[in-house]
């Protein structure tokens, strides 16, 4: 059996079949370019908790960033992809588009996302 239903306030579809839950958002993604080697670099919430945590991190960082610096500059597309959940909240996330420009006419494109939930057997 297959329901689909529709979320009126947030604009996601909702598919439901046996042992299988599918959503559709809709939502928005800017395109960018980034230095590929610098993904490794992020703070993360632990890295607040204390002064000798953020220290350690801000050397991460740094250490990160001088091997990037060394191995020289490598451009790479992403997209940087939001939308809102079934609750409202915003969500941010980034798809990896390659080292090829994509075929985009505009920097400012829409987004489809999908996400299936399923149980591994």
């Amino acid at each position: 059996m297959v329901r689909v239903s529709q979320i009126p306030s947030t604009g996601v579809v909702s598919v439901t079949e046996e042992k299988k839950k599918i959503a559709i958002y809709h939502g928005e993604a800017k395109i960018g370019e980034i230095l590929g080697s610098f993904t490794q670099i992020q703070l993360k919430p632990e890295d607040f908790t204390s002064p000798i945590a953020l220290q350690m991190a801000l050397s991460r960082i740094y250490e990160a960033l001088m091997k990037s610096l060394e191995a020289g500059p490598k451009k790479k597309y992403v997209a940087e992809v939001r939308f809102k959940d079934s609750l409202g909240n915003p969500v941010f996330l980034a798809v990896d588009l390659g080292v090829t420009p994509p075929p985009f006419k505009s920097k400012e494109v829409k987004a489809r996302i999908l996400i299936e939930l399923f149980e591994e057997e």
